[in-house]
């Protein structure tokens, strides 16, 4: 068993922890690919819920009744 003690578990320096990252980055962007449906994106910044691919609706609300029809 080889002993480890003078390996480091950070990167060492803050521009080495950087120079990482970006080698990181630059190598996760070849499998990158582009939104299936871009015109989609503003609905979801909304909040619009989706279910297996499709637009789901929100129940429309029923109106508000009086209190003092309920009550009578």
């Amino acid at each position: 068993m080889r002993a480890r003690t003078r390996i480091t578990k950070a990167p060492g320096s803050k521009d080495a922890g950087l120079a990482m990252a970006f080698k990181l980055l630059e190598a996760a962007q070849d499998r990158w690919r582009a939104v299936n449906g871009p015109h989609l994106v503003a609905l979801v910044r909304t909040g619009a819920r989706f279910e297996k691919g499709r637009l789901v609706e929100r129940p429309k609300e029923a109106p508000d009744e009086d209190i003092d029809e309920v009550a009578a």
